[in-house]
């Protein structure tokens, strides 16, 4: 097989600049869409788990007040199913704060006289959930999210 004189042996191998630039857009045009979005769906997903630790505490204040007749005031304390004790949110080893949710991004809190409870739970700082808004329920079952209801 003889070659023609003016006609390359190299074949096309790889990728020109021009293609790993395209590519490179199109990758950083995709980011941009997606990580808002992302990020907006860690936040919803962190704000529901709170939710739903909120409800659980509120089931042991009813648990408490059964057995007491009055709600337990401190979140921290140890859990004895009395009014005297606390709902027993200590630390773990996910999140060394005793009174913060698993994901370490809410703090819990609770305001209780021997008739009523709310408990809350504030989005910690310098986390994403930051300017989430509180989140509240009460003996009555009132949930509040911000201004919003849950």
């Amino acid at each position: 097989m003889t070659m023609e004189p003016g006609i390359a042996r190299s074949r096309h191998r790889g990728f020109t600049l021009i293609e790993l630039l395209i590519a490179m857009a199109i990758v950083a045009i995709l980011v941009r869409i997606a990580f808002p979005s992302y990020q907006a769906y860690i936040v919803r997903s962190s704000r529901q788990a709170a939710q739903a630790e909120l409800v659980a505490l509120a089931n042991s204040q009813e648990k408490i007040y059964l057995n007491s007749s009055a709600y337990a005031s401190s979140v921290t304390a140890n859990y004895t199913g009395q009014s005297g004790g606390g709902l027993g949110v200590a630390a773990t080893t996910t999140c060394a704060t005793a009174g913060r949710s698993k994901d370490c991004r809410y703090t819990f809190s609770v305001a209780a006289t021997a008739t009523t409870f709310t408990l809350t739970g504030t989005p910690v700082a310098g986390t994403p959930q930051e300017a989430d808004g509180n989140l509240t329920i009460t003996e009555a079952g009132q949930r509040t999210w911000g201004s919003k209801t849950w």
